[in-house]
Order: structure tokens, then C-alpha cells, then sequence
């Protein structure tokens, strides 16, 4: 009996099929003969203690004019499914974090949903880089506006971002001889109300912010780097970067061996870890991207080794 699957996602008719990782798990999905059953964080419920969904079938294809057909729908307890994907894209706020209570019940119903839904409120990408502190820039967190100065006095170039974010959104270069620093310390800690990162300045990242995809504890054999665009500090492909596959060196190799016992601990099978240079900046563990390129690239099967994975878990 074919495996049946469901994806909370952002709506599908939205994504860019040719680079849409997403898409490409559905694919592996397809060729496995399973049914594909989509959904929006928004069809999710739960009554009285049952978790349901609104969710349609679906069939796809690897067409950038035309990726999927609705085959039908159906509404209903989530347990009918064997296996739910969580690839909601951030922000990170309270409606994910309340979906992922939604997907916990289905859990408990014998769903199994990856990532694991207590470990994705767990894991914060940025925070998280706090548990492998030793393979990090030097990073500070604070909504104190006299700490994020101090820091950016001692190494004299820093990067601040927001805890919540994805694709590089609101990502600040600060040097020491800057003109706004103050507006943008007010801006993004909301005048001392929010929590931000800020992490010296790695100036590797001319040479590319390589995501390193690990899958069920081992890393894929090629990274994309995402190299800036002409005067860009920001690598992610959303904000203009350009993705280069690359061998991984063996201090890649030797960071993700330590990061990966704790990522199988928390259940968490597929996971993108972003290093410049030497140094790790984040773990992302909500919708990790990059397989179409790095397949594209190379002899890869790294949604489906994923799927394989998952389905040595239900038996």
C-alpha cells in the first residue's frame, strides 16, 4: 500500500519550480509511487484534541510552466497520513509555533512528521549556533543597545540580524566609522524590546555563505555557495546571491561530525547548516533549500535519500 504523505507548505501555485526544495521532495515522492497530499499551515486544526487538516491531492511534475495538478480533496483526521513534511517557510513566530502543537498531536497519533515538531520550536536557527559556540564567529545576543556598541568597538565590523527571519531579510552590515548605527540598533531591537544577533564580519563571505545540507546525521557532498552580488554583503539566494556547488573541505566534514549527534538526537533529518569561511553563522532546521541546485550539480539523490530515510523510520 503506497505511502501517504502531506506537506504543510507555502501555497505551491507561489514557489519557483526549477530551485523549490519542496518541490523536489514531492518529486522523490511521485517516483515512489506514494500519494502527495498539500496543505497550507492556514487547513490546519484541531477539535477536540484531534488534529485535522483540509488538504488536497496532488499530482507534480518537474515543469517550470505547470508543476501540479489537484487530483481531490479531503477533510479530516491527520492520522490517515503516515508521514507529514513541516516546510512552512519563516518567520518563526507564535502561528508556527502553535502549528507545531498541531503536529504534535498528529505525532502522538502515530503521524510521523519531520522535522520533529518539539525540536523545531527548540532549535532557533540563530541561537542555536550557541550550543557549537567553538565553531562560530565571535556572536553576541541582546536588545541593549550599550552591548551591540561595545561589540561592534572591540571587532570594529559586525553583522546584526533578527532572530526570526529567513532569506536575508533585514541583515546589517555595521563598521565602527558607520553613520547609522544608531537608526538601525533602534530598528531592529524595536528601541530595546527584541532580541537580536550580532556576529563579527567574516569577510570570507566574498568567496560564498555555504549551506551544507545534512541529511539523517550525514552531510551531502557538495555545498552551495551562495556568493554576493556586486555590492551585497548578504550571500542567500533571495537577496541576489549566486549559487556555486562546492566540494566540502574537511573542516566542513569535521564541523558537521560534531554538530550531527545532537541533530539526530532531536530528530531533526534535515537540517542546513550555514558556514562562511571556517565559522558556522546559522542551523536551519524549518524549510532548509538548495537541493535543485546541488542535484542539478552533481549525481545527487538528497530528497530522496531523505524520503528513505523517513521510511526506514515507519517500519
Amino acid at each position: 500500500m503506497a505511502v501517504k504523505i502531506g506537506i504543510v507548505m507555502d501555497p505551491i501555485e507561489s514557489i519557483t519550480p526549477y530551485k523549490d526544495t519542496t518541490l523536489a521532495m514531492m518529486l522523490a515522492a511521485r517516483k515512489r509511487g506514494w500519494e502527495i497530499w498539500y496543505m497550507q499551515q492556514s487547513d490546519l486544526y484541531l477539535i477536540d484534541g484531534v488534529p485535522c487538516a483540509r488538504r488536497q491531492q496532488i499530482d507534480v511534475f518537474d515543469d517550470n510552466e505547470h508543476w501540479f495538478d489537484v487530483i481531490t480533496e479531503h477533510d479530516g483526521p491527520m492520522a490517515d497520513l503516515d508521514i507529514v513534511l513541516m516546510r512552512k517557510d519563516p518567520p518563526f513566530n507564535m502561528d508556527f509555533i502553535y502549528t507545531t502543537y498541531l503536529l504534535e498531536r498528529a505525532e502522538a497519533q502515530g503521524v510521523l512528521v519531520s522535522n520533529k515538531p518539539s525540536s523545531l520550536r527548540d532549535v532557533n536557527e540563530k541561537l542555536y549556533t550557541a550550543w557549537f559556540s567553538d565553531f562560530c564567529p565571535p556572536t553576541l545576543v541582546t536588545m541593549n543597545d550599550a552591548r551591540i556598541r561595545e561589540f561592534l568597538a572591540e571587532h570594529g565590523d559586525i553583522i546584526v540580524k533578527p532572530l526570526d527571519g529567513m532569506g536575508g531579510e533585514s541583515i546589517f552590515r555595521l563598521q565602527s566609522d558607520g553613520p547609522n548605527t544608531g537608526v538601525v540598533i533602534e530598528l531592529m531591537t524595536l528601541r530595546g524590546n527584541r532580541q537580536i544577533m550580532a556576529q563579527r564580519y567574516l569577510p570570507e563571505i566574498v568567496d560564498g555563505d555555504k549551506r551544507v545540507l545534512v541529511v539523517n546525521g550525514k552531510p551531502v557532498e557538495y555545498a552551495l555557495a551562495r556568493v554576493p552580488s556586486q555590492g551585497e554583503t548578504r550571500g542567500n539566494l533571495a537577496a541576489g546571491g549566486r549559487g556555486v556547488p562546492v566540494p566540502l573541505s574537511d573542516t566542513d566534514r569535521n564541523t558537521i561530525a560534531a554538530i550531527a549527534p545532537s541533530l539526530l538526537e532531536k530528530d531533526l533529518l534535515f537540517v542546513g547548516v550555514d558556514i562562511i569561511g571556517s565559522r558556522v553563522t546559522e542551523i536551519n532546521v524549518t524549510s532548509p533549500t538548495c537541493v535543485r541546485e546541488l542535484e542539478a550539480h552533481a549525481d545527487l539523490h538528497i530528497a530522496d535519500d531523505y524520503l528513505q530515510a523517513l521510511e526506514n523510520k515507519l517500519h
